[in-house]
């Protein structure tokens, strides 16, 4: 540990430290490995837990992309049966948002998912649905029960929700209130629809495994996200799942007593901070480069961001394209310790481009060196995508150097092919 001990039970860690605990922690320090196959999805889920899941699909689905990021041009099938397999390793349910979660972890939320029985924790019209029509609701398990695997649309006949449930058809909605609930889960999708069975029946050996009381739940959470996140806030550690304040009060004492989480003090952190057990900061320089999707574990809690690498992050998606400043789908790209740029990236399927919209160099970074590695990533995405090549729009003040860089390698490879 090169971080200096300044009580028996507080670290003293530089700011850099602090930036390389965190991007090993998560996958982010090293080169790729020579090989993605299943040893190494699985590893990835092992480090991180769970990758969120958002429908968004202007370049890959958020639940892809950190995978790409961490090991490079893999194959998607082979994470697609890791879901949906008969011996699923992943799961879908509520962690961050939405996410895919490692099985194993299933019994560590069944509390979140009891409290859902109970109308805690979930929105309000949800539960307020459950409450009032739970024979609907019953009658929609049991009817999965009978045929599923089922869409909802496949259950609900069409009929239309009105207000605040965006159109959803009751089946929808009762089918949203179990799936919170834990009694059914997503067997599989169709595109990007859920198709609903019943949990145990989906995830037979998850399901098999006991049931840990709330604190211990809790706290196989809590390390769970120490893990992947290296060195945290408090608040950081319970926003990986989306933990109470409340339970997460109790719970931290409790990790830091059983030596799970060790006290620390970050430079310019206004707040304490944790290391997780056995977190060191690498003596090498993180080697990554990496483009991460707005959705990645890496920028989940934009303050963590702004703290460890004077980042700020704001998604744009919904900004009106006037008022956007760097664009609506943005990816920043990591760059050994620090964040050295960030993208407006857009697969477009129709012509077999990868479009960066819009580049931007952050304050500091070397622009020869983010150059230079930035292209290759670029040139992995795109091929990784399917892609035909790389067009880069003139906007940022990136984009011309990157430009620049890219279309020499475009010319020859015409030249070639012609």
């Amino acid at each position: 540990m090169t971080g200096r001990v300044i009580s028996p039970v507080m670290i003293e860690l530089s700011l850099m430290d602090a930036r390389r605990i965190a991007l090993l922690a998560c996958g982010l320090a090293g080169p790729r490995p020579a090989r993605a196959g299943p040893a190494a999805l699985a590893a990835l889920y092992d480090r991180l837990a769970m990758t969120q899941i958002d429908s968004v699909n202007v370049l890959a689905r958020a639940h892809l992309m950190p995978a790409f990021s961490r090991l490079g041009d893999y194959d998607v099938a082979r994470l697609d049966r890791m879901q949906t397999g008969p011996k699923r390793a992943l799961f879908e349910y509520w962690g961050h948002e939405a996410s895919l979660i490692r099985a194993d972890l299933q019994p560590a939320l069944r509390w979140r998912m009891a409290r859902a029985r109970e109308g805690r924790g979930i929105y309000a019209g949800l539960a307020r649905f459950g409450r009032e029509r739970k024979d609907f609701v019953e009658a929609t398990l049991a009817e999965v029960a009978r045929r599923g695997p089922l869409s909802a649309g496949e259950l609900g006949a069409g009929a239309k929700g009105e207000g605040g449930w965006w159109g959803w058809s009751e089946a929808k909605i009762a089918l949203e209130w179990l799936f919170w609930a834990g009694l059914v889960t997503t067997r599989s999708r169709r595109g990007f629809e859920r198709i609903y069975d019943l949990t145990d029946r989906a995830l037979p050996e998850a399901a098999a495994l006991p049931t840990p009381d709330e604190p211990e739940a809790q706290r196989i959470l809590l390390r769970a996200a120490a893990r992947a996140l290296g060195i945290a806030t408090a608040g950081d550690l319970r926003a990986y799942w989306r933990i109470g304040p409340e339970d997460a009060r109790a719970r931290i004492p409790e990790l830091v007593e059983a030596g799970d989480l060790v006290p620390a003090r970050v430079e310019g952190w206004a707040q304490p901070a944790y290391l997780a057990r056995g977190a060191e900061p690498p003596k090498r320089r993180p080697r990554a480069a990496a483009l991460v999707s707005p959705f990645d574990p890496l920028l989940w809690e934009r303050d963590r961001a702004e703290r460890l690498f004077g980042f700020r992050y704001r998604i744009e998606i919904y900004v009106p394209a006037h008022k956007r400043e760097h664009g609506y789908y943005v990816l920043p790209f990591v760059m050994g310790e620090r964040i050295a740029a960030r993208l407006d990236l857009k697969a477009d399927r129709a012509a077999g481009r990868l479009v960066v919209a819009a580049a931007h160099l952050e304050p500091g970074a070397p622009p020869a060196e983010t150059v230079e590695r930035l292209a290759l990533e670029l040139e992995r995405l795109c091929g990784w995508l399917g892609l035909s090549g790389v067009d880069v729009a003139p906007a940022g003040n990136l984009a011309d150097a990157l430009r620049l860089r890219i279309a020499p390698a475009a010319m020859a490879l015409t030249t070639e092919l012609g």
